[in-house]
């Protein structure tokens, strides 16, 4: 299962502004509760392992899980365990493992139908699934994507409807992200202060702005200069999606828990 972005070359200098946030580690440890069995977590898609190492300074042990051989690289020397595999196709009985992550991959995933249904296959009765999305409505309660309109609608196909996720995971708990930090600095994050997102080397870690860059350039500086002048014209941003903001947050993050 290909996904759509390849992170080879953000691999190298991901860690610079793409830290674990306390804004996603909140809502993603109440989905996952206290390490139960052996604690055993299989971070599925999860890069240089940022969040891993997070979790396992709360006493789980995770193995992250990519399909890139940079960013396992990077997460090995954090001294976590990783795994080079498919998230369509997980090396693991079913049953097996306590919990299993999926944080801000699954835009990038294709077939994120078989992606979720792999992790509910693996995981033991009584364990859970943790989801960290960026639904499709998400792209129009930040407002810093309004600049960049091609590359929104583009982007915005590989982005799953709230309903989608949710039936994916049906009996899921949803929990709201709301970024009040920007320890990880997604566009989302980025987009709460977005006269960041005029900073080159804050904005070209995000996969947004990577493909912008790549496939839209003369969209990208026409966006940034159109930032920039509302900027400077007291034009907040983020004001515009505001009210859908508060209502569902930058982000979400689902807990699903497998049948005992």
């Amino acid at each position: 299962m290909a996904t759509s972005f390849e992170y080879s070359t953000q691999a190298l200098t991901y860690d610079t502004t793409r830290a674990a946030s306390p804004s996603v580690l909140g809502p993603l440890r109440q989905a996952l509760g206290a390490p139960v069995g052996d604690g055993s977590l299989l971070d599925v898609g999860g890069g240089t392992g940022n969040y891993a190492a997070a979790l396992r300074d709360h006493g789980w042990r995770p193995v992250v899980v990519d399909r890139n051989a940079g960013m396992l690289g990077a997460a090995a020397a954090k001294g976590l365990a990783v795994a080079r595999a498919d998230a369509a196709s997980l090396p693991t009985a079913a049953g097996s493992v306590d919990a299993v992550m999926l944080v801000s991959m699954l835009h990038h995933v294709p077939d994120w139908r078989v992606a979720l249904a792999e992790a509910r296959r693996v995981v033991r009765p009584g364990g859970v699934v943790a989801v960290m999305a960026y639904a499709r409505e998400h792209l129009l309660a930040h407002g810093i994507e309004d600049y960049f309109p091609e590359t929104r609608d583009h982007v915005a196909v590989g982005h799953q409807p709230r309903r989608d996720l949710l039936a994916a995971l049906p009996g899921a708990e949803e929990l709201p992200v709301r970024y009040d930090d920007l320890v990880d600095g997604s566009l989302a994050a980025l987009g709460r202060r977005p006269e960041l997102v005029l900073d080159p080397e804050l904005r070209r870690q995000t996969s947004f702005i990577e493909l912008a860059e790549r496939e839209r350039p003369e969209e990208l500086a026409r966006g940034l200069a159109r930032l920039a002048s509302d900027l400077e014209a007291g034009i907040r941003p983020q004001d515009r999606g505001a009210a859908l903001r508060e209502e569902i947050g930058d982000a979400l993050v689902l807990a699903w828990r497998a049948p005992t």
